[in-house]
Parts: C-alpha cells; sequence; structure tokens
C-alpha cells in the first residue's frame, strides 16, 4: 500500500463513527440521531471534531444497553 492509499477499517473496528455510519450501525435514523446527539452534546460517547459530531462506538453501545428507551 502506497502512501495515497487510505485503508478503511470495518465498523467493528472503529474507535468512532459519523453520523451516519451511526444512523446505520444502531439502527438509528440519521435525523434522529442528529437531533439526539444535540441535545446530549455534552455526553462522554461524542467527540467533536470542530463542530462535527463523532459517536465514540463502544461507549455509545453501553450507553444505549443501560437507556434502552433513550432514543
Amino acid at each position: 500500500m502506497n502512501g495515497s492509499e487510505k485503508r478503511e477499517l470495518p465498523w467493528w473496528q472503529k474507535y468512532t463513527l459519523t453520523l451516519n455510519e451511526a444512523s446505520e450501525y444502531f439502527g438509528i435514523g440519521y435525523k434522529k440521531l442528529k437531533m439526539f446527539v444535540q441535545e446530549h452534546s455534552d455526553e462522554d460517547f461524542i467527540l467533536w471534531n470542530g463542530n462535527r459530531a463523532l459517536i465514540k462506538r463502544e461507549q455509545f453501545e453501553k450507553y444505549m444497553d443501560s437507556q434502552m428507551n433513550v432514543i
């Protein structure tokens, strides 16, 4: 692999997911997830890259497990 090739990791190996990826991975609608992130912007499972939210996959899984009726 040369320097210009980017290797894409499978979702289950990623530390963070974009909102699009998280929407598909968790089976939550994109708009609903985006609204949820805006309402919970200080939670530990959100990593902010500027104004772009990334979901910390494992932490969000644990949160979802403990709060099954959240979304």
